[in-house]
């Protein structure tokens, strides 16, 4: 057990998640005491405590004099704790973190906002290694990728496009890992018609009142899609191509992630309605991970999926890997990229693996030592990073979760011409993404700054987030509210 005990509500996230990728398998506590003596406290599981600065001149990592001291803003004190904080931590384990003290899921943002601004990779590498504490592999990658994602974007409109996202709450079985708001479908079978009778009337509203936008991308996530009979995807895409123009559109994927739910009838669907992009999701090329995460098919049913739309002619096949499952080893995850390798998917994701609270997996189901976790990843992320290479695909897109395992990210790569323009857009943050379904979420790019709701402090942003509720049937009895949320935001 690690207690944390912070003087103030602003230091607990970034000190929560810092520890936390020090120690991923420890429960953790953490409470404010605005009296406490220190800015922060840890209390560790050997008995040892950390303990951060009573004052500024305890804080600052440089030596000053009193006459040099000035009083250090929020932000900067904030800063100067999760520094010295790493520091301690670094000391007391004798590792390091890749990412050092970057806490959010979008480092690559960074990255492309010095690049915005004509940075070059010459200045950033080492002010984000100094700046952040990360490791120079990681800056550079950062670099890479957004520098990639700045030529793949140049393509859009943000000012009058936007994407579209339409989630499908449904799967055959729900993964041990999984923290969606998904179900398995056996559970919702008898009103899978009434949850499409809703998206339908959402999916009206959203192309009524954005008739006079242009849509770039269209993502059919969830969940699973491709758990939808034909006909109910043939109802599904048949509305999406009466209400939706397409003559803006550069790329339309659909997740037909679970080669279990995949029939030719179902891709000859996709076919007619002008899919361009598939994602067939192994995870792992091992029978014995997929037992243990409850995936109910075999391995080879991959592969048979596969060749099915290859030979259907999808010339757009993503694939999804995690690394860091159950019982995996190094020597699985390269095996599994062996067999990915004589597939030669057009693009591929490599996930590390994120337990969050609503999954049913838990890190006492890993190996629990740290050390050993960050060992094997380090491992698996680095085979797979060859592997891409071999194949020609190159990195594109990267975003991190909260509890990740050993503190590392996930990666998109692709060939030169296939990568996923609405995953540039999810983790950028560049365009609107206006989103269907229970618990999709919608993210509208102000023209103009507005107070952030909630904020206590006033601040700003130019990002609205509207949430649809999560529970699948009270999106159903809801959905007149749902519409009601985004009508008074949508395009303002």
């Amino acid at each position: 057990m690690i207690q944390i005990v912070c003087k103030s509500e602003a230091y607990t996230y970034n000190v929560y998640h810092i520890v936390k990728a020090f120690f991923p398998s420890e429960e953790m506590i953490s409470r404010v005491e605005e009296k406490a003596s220190h800015y922060v406290m840890v209390q560790l599981p050997d008995a040892g405590r950390i303990l951060i600065g009573t004052g500024e001149t305890d804080i600052r990592t440089e030596a000053v004099s009193d006459e040099q001291i000035q009083p250090l803003t929020e932000k900067e004190l904030k800063y100067q704790i999760d520094v010295k904080l790493y520091h301690e931590l670094k000391r007391v384990t004798g590792r390091s973190l890749a990412w050092g003290i970057l806490t959010g899921v979008r480092p690559t943002k960074i990255a492309m906002e010095k690049a915005e601004e004509g940075w070059t990779k010459e200045r950033f590498v080492p002010w984000f290694q100094a700046d952040c504490l990360v490791s120079r592999k990681k800056a550079e990658l950062s670099w890479e990728i957004a520098k990639r994602e700045q030529t793949l974007l140049e393509k859009l409109d943000y000012e009058e496009g936007y994407s579209l996202y339409v989630g499908i709450p449904f799967c055959p079985t729900v993964c041990t890992y999984c923290s969606f708001s998904s179900g398995a479908l056996a559970d919702w079978a008898d009103r899978v018609e009434d949850y499409l009778d809703a998206l339908v009337k959402e999916l009206v509203f959203i192309a009524e009142k954005s008739s006079k936008k242009r849509l770039n991308t269209i993502y059919i996530g969830g969940g699973t899609p491709t758990t939808l009979t034909a006909s109910q995807l043939e109802r599904l895409l048949g509305c999406i191509d009466r209400y939706f123009p397409r003559e803006d559109l550069l790329e339309y994927t659909v997740e037909a992630g679970r080669p279990d739910s995949i029939t030719r009838e179902k891709l000859e669907v996709l076919k007619r309605h002008g899919v361009t992009r598939l994602s067939i999701n192994p995870q792992s090329m091992q029978q014995k991970t997929l037992d243990i995460i409850g995936r109910k098919h075999r391995v080879e049913e991959i592969v048979e999926a596969f060749s099915l739309a290859r030979g259907m002619g999808f010339d757009h096949i993503n694939m999804d890997l995690i690394a860091g499952l159950p019982k995996e080893t190094a020597a699985d995850m390269a095996d599994t990229l062996r067999q990915i390798k004589k597939l030669a998917p057009d693009s591929l994701t490599v996930h590390s693996l994120a337990i969050k609270r609503a999954a049913k997996m838990e890190w006492e189901d890993l190996k629990t030592d740290a050390d050993e976790i960050y060992r094997t990843l380090s491992e698996m992320i680095e085979m797979s990073k060859e592997a891409a290479g071999q194949m020609g695909l190159l990195p594109y897109y990267l975003y991190r979760q909260k509890n990740i395992a050993g503190n590392f990210e996930n990666v998109g790569y692709a060939k030169v011409d296939k990568a996923g323009i609405y995953n540039i857009l999810i983790m950028e943050e560049k365009q609107s993404i206006i989103a269907a379904g229970a618990g999709a979420s919608t993210k509208i790019i102000l023209k103009e700054p507005i107070p952030m709701p909630g904020s206590k402090k006033k601040k700003m942003t130019r990002l609205m987030r509207i949430e649809n509720v999560k529970a699948i049937d009270a999106y159903i009895s809801r959905i007149g509210e749902m519409t009601e949320r985004k009508g008074e935001w949508l395009w303002r």
